[in-house]
């Protein structure tokens, strides 16, 4: 792994059964609507019946002076389960969201392989990698308590 790859993963825990936890992280379009970090979603192409194959870019704003953009590729979709996509521009990879029952509640776990694209990223990931961590860890937090908060459980 280079210097400018990340492998990431956060980890929820939402007091709330899946059928109301699947439905607000598989509507990717209605983030900006609940996520402090999702500035703005743009449906590029639409997907089969399923969702497999809609092309969309996300704008975040993040715990840092900056902001991010980049493409999303819905690659595979399992209903109640699991979320695949493949980003591309100012972040590369691979991220992939698995939901699970747990108990009365919901465990969802989020990897996300990247690597980064925007040059002045590259250039100061070696000594930034912590900072950039901490930024992605940040937003998936915010993420966590405003999924929270919208299913009234935060």
């Amino acid at each position: 792994m280079s210097v400018t790859e990340f492998e990431l993963v956060s980890h929820w825990r939402i007091a709330a059964p899946l059928d109301r936890v699947w439905p607000e992280i598989v509507d990717v379009d209605a983030w900006p609507s609940w996520w402090r970090a999702v500035r703005k979603v743009e449906r590029l192409r639409d997907g089969d019946a399923g969702g497999v194959g809609a092309l969309r870019r996300l704008t975040w704003a993040t715990a840092l002076p900056y902001s991010i953009t980049f493409d999303v590729l819905s690659t595979r979709i399992e209903p109640m389960h699991l979320i695949e996509g493949r980003a591309s521009g100012e972040l590369s990879g691979v991220g992939l969201w698995t939901l699970l029952a747990d108990g009365a509640g919901t465990a969802v776990r989020y990897d996300w392989r990247v690597d980064l694209g925007k040059p002045w990223m590259r250039t100061l990931a070696p000594v930034l990698r912590p900072v950039f961590t901490w930024n992605h860890n940040v937003l998936m937090g915010w993420g966590e308590a405003d999924l929270k908060a919208r299913l009234g459980i935060g």
